[in-house]
């Protein structure tokens, strides 16, 4: 990778990777067109917004400021679509951007396998959307806080400044056929594939570095993703109390083992927001004790893309326990409401410090804020084995509730379907 000089980058293609279910995908309709779709800019009823975007402070090598947009120079245009004709794939797609639109002031936290924190980043995210129906697009800049120069003179007076990373838009074709989006409209979930972690190593970069990157391949004091990583794999759930979220991204390395586990813990809101952050991260040891005990819920679990039918609802019980020995017993009970058939999952495992590893392979990495994130402990091998295999994200925001979401790959490495779970504990 050339040396990032505050230039706006765009992001990487979002091509293969792999993601997640239990049964391959529909082959939806492929969506070509060589029409420019019109910026339009007002309320929800009527067309998609396009939001205000941050003001502050841009790198000195960085030309170009943030651009800005509102009501008074935008085009507002009535529509007399009714949603409820649309099909469903657009509909989707209309709801997937409405969730993501507006500003979102965050902090992007890098851990090791093992749960320690290894780098904390401020960052805000402006997102927009133009055109309509399936020409729809969503729109993306993020701007990276980067730190003090080491070349500034002690005796100056530091500004924040912010370094414009234009993301490569979200459509009907990318969600689809790239992404391989699973998402969850009522439940305000969803998950991505992405080809590289080129976004995430920006940030990474030019929140650590700053303009003392030049370039190196592996700077000191900076562990960077793989340049051709098996898989990265968001998963993304929102809060149920407050307008806030935590997409959390698996980053798996070429030979299919864990390489580090990001996660961005976002609000959205406009004027000053204070960047979110985890309460909790010097109580490594307690991590475990919220996870602890039985959770009853329900699953709903679909196909991967837009046009992606629900599979299967399920009425779930898992137990997750200490043993007299130290071990860790989970007991996982589902039962179909389709069919009334019930399935159980037993598994022991062990927890050294904050990383669980059970019986046959599969681990826990215990984060600060009710977060923990699972993943095979090797990709390749199961692909090897034809095993099927999941990442998991699950988010305890409260003592009593939490929501999971599941990413599913099939016995080749192909995301196949995602589940999400609402779960209380009991």
């Amino acid at each position: 990778m050339v040396a990032l000089t505050g230039r706006t980058v765009p992001i990487p293609s979002m091509a293969t990777a792999m993601s997640a279910i239990f049964v391959p995908p529909a082959s939806p309709t492929s969506l070509a067109s060589s029409n420019t779709p019109k910026i339009y800019l007002s309320t929800w009823n009527d067309k998609f917004v396009i939001p205000k975007f941050f003001t502050f402070r841009s790198p000195k090598n960085q030309s170009r400021k943030p651009p800005s947009c509102s009501s008074t120079n935008g085009a507002a245009v009535q529509s007399n679509r009714n949603t409820t004709e649309l099909p469903i794939s657009v509909d989707a797609l209309q709801r997937f951007i409405r969730l993501n639109l507006g500003n979102w002031t965050g902090s992007f936290h890098q851990f090791d396998g093992h749960g320690n924190l290894m780098h904390k980043i401020t960052t805000k995210l402006a997102v927009g959307s133009y055109g309509e129906d399936e020409l729809m697009s969503l729109l993306q800049t993020l701007y990276i806080k980067q730190p003090a120069s080491t070349t500034s003179f002690s005796g100056d007076d530091y500004e924040p400044e912010w370094f414009e990373y234009k993301i490569k838009e979200t459509n009907m074709f990318t969600v689809d056929k790239y992404q391989q989006i699973g998402f969850f409209p009522k439940e305000k979930a969803y998950a991505l594939r992405y080809q590289t972690a080129g976004m995430l190593e920006t940030v990474l970069r030019q929140g650590v570095l700053g303009e003392d990157d030049i370039g190196e391949e592996s700077p000191r004091n900076l562990k960077l993703p793989s340049k051709r990583p098996s898989i990265v794999c968001e998963n993304c759930l929102y809060s149920l109390e407050k307008d806030k979220r935590v997409r959390a991204f698996h980053i798996m390395d070429p030979k299919g083992i864990l390489e580090m586990l990001l996660v961005f813990l976002e609000e959205r809101g406009n004027g000053e927001v204070i960047p979110p952050s985890f309460d909790n991260l010097k109580e490594d040891s307690e991590r475990i004790m919220p996870h602890l005990g039985t959770w009853k819920g329900h699953s709903l679990t679909k196909r991967t893309g837009v046009y992606g039918a629900t599979i299967t609802e399920a009425e779930t019980t898992a137990v997750l326990e200490m043993n007299k020995d130290g071990q860790l017993v989970q007991d996982i009970t589902s039962t179909s409401g389709a069919s009334n058939v019930t399935t159980n999952v037993h598994w022991t495992g062990t927890i050294s410090e904050n990383l669980v590893t059970f019986d046959g392979g599969f681990q826990l990495t215990l984060l600060p804020g009710g977060i923990y994130m699972g993943y095979p402990s090797d990709v390749a091998n199961s692909v090897q084995e034809s095993k099927s295999f999941h990442l998991e994200l699950c988010w305890l925001e409260s003592p009593g509730k939490r929501q999971r979401l599941i990413r599913t790959y099939d016995v080749e490495g192909l995301a196949v379907s995602s589940t999400y779970f609402i779960e209380s504990k009991i």
